[in-house]
């Protein structure tokens, strides 16, 4: 799947664009807050109906207009996927003319993978960040781990509202609690066992692509945490039901769950360099583009944001390389240097087509 050719009318700072694309690469140029991004979060909107920096859509309408419409057509068939939002209404998502009854019914259709300077979230925030990346890709190719994790989070939650009104009203009813208990263990049994698949599939590729990065200067590894590792679900949830009710909250489960990131053997949080965290997150990006491209047979889509940020100009030409083998679907790269990447890519003998972008105006470079 490519994009072919993209629509955008009130996007950001973008009042109109009508571009069409190289098949291969294509460069967004121009300098810091000019629009960039912005239209990279465009594409974004167009695989998973929502953007990835700001999920309130009324939010990314240009300021004094009312709706914002992106449109992209994909592909030789030219399939044509349509998002409109106007202030007030609900949001309109359709392909090739037709509404989705859900949202989540697109997710996946269309693989994209971006890679952002935001993704040092990752390393440095809470466990739930790394979760979400997780879920992320699992739902990209298999819509059924998407239905239990919704399913499992709404049990979770109406488990919580029971445990703090026991606290409130100083009462507790095990029957009540069994009910929500019976659907976290089965829709969270089934999210560990596609994590830990997803890890051991997951991690060999991820290696490999840190490996040509960084060209064998370390060795780093994955290491999927959950209290289900450690025993039987039902059991643990029982053995912590007096601490839920001191806490009020669910203490056991998949929503627990973490993913740690490790360098020669140690955090990469605490012992990794910016360079090697930037290189660690661009392998984790490229691995999970391999992965869902590998399982469902439709090459993903990459976004590559500001990807210079401290990244050595070794590490960038081994990116550049990697990315322009053909092994990936489309990529699209944003850089505030005008002669940059088009200078590799033509020195590689890389088919690509570039853009300048200012102050929200998009012209053939």
């Amino acid at each position: 799947m490519f994009l072919k050719q993209l629509s955008v009318l009130n996007f950001k700072n973008c009042e109109e664009a009508q571009l069409e694309f190289s098949k291969k690469i294509n460069c967004f140029l121009g300098g810091n807050g000019e629009g960039k991004t912005n239209l990279l979060d465009a594409i974004y909107y167009l695989s998973f109906c929502k953007s990835y920096f700001n999920p309130n859509d009324s939010q990314n309408i240009k300021h004094e207009f009312p709706f914002f419409v992106i449109e992209g057509t994909y592909g030789d068939n030219e399939e044509i996927i349509y998002c409109g939002v106007k202030k007030g209404q609900k949001k309109q998502f359709k392909r090739n003319k037709k509404s989705y009854d859900k949202l989540a019914d697109h997710i996946g259709r269309i693989p994209l993978v971006i890679i952002t300077p935001l993704d040092i979230l990752l390393i440095i925030d809470g466990s739930d960040v790394r979760r979400k990346f997780i879920d992320g890709i699992i739902s990209q190719y298999d819509n059924s781990y998407l239905t239990h994790l919704l399913a499992y989070n709404k049990a979770l939650n109406h488990r919580n509202l029971l445990l703090k009104s026991f606290w409130i009203n100083r009462n507790f009813e095990q029957e009540s609690l069994d009910i929500w208990d019976e659907q976290l263990l089965q829709y969270g049994e089934l999210i560990h066992c596609s994590r830990k698949k997803f890890i051991h599939d997951f991690s060999p590729i991820f290696q490999k692509f840190y490996s040509e990065l960084s060209q064998d200067q370390e060795k780093v590894e994955l290491e999927y945490r959950s209290q289900l590792n450690d025993g039987d679900f039902n059991s643990i949830l029982k053995e912590t039901i007096a601490k839920d009710r001191e806490n009020h909250y669910s203490n056991t489960g998949i929503h627990k769950d973490d993913l740690v990131f490790n360098l020669n053997g140690f955090p990469l949080k605490k012992f990794g360099s910016q360079g090697q965290q930037k290189t660690y997150l661009l392998a984790l990006k490229l691995a999970q583009a391999e992965l869902i491209t590998s399982i469902s047979n439709n090459k993903a889509i990459i976004l590559l944001d500001d990807i210079y940020d401290k990244l050595d100009g070794k590490r960038m030409n081994q990116l550049l390389g990697i990315v322009g083998k053909g092994n990936f679907g489309q990529i699209f790269i944003t850089d505030t240097n005008l002669e940059r990447i088009p200078a590799i890519l033509t020195e590689e003998n890389i088919n690509f087509k570039s853009f300048t972008i200012k102050e929200g105006i998009v012209k053939d470079a």
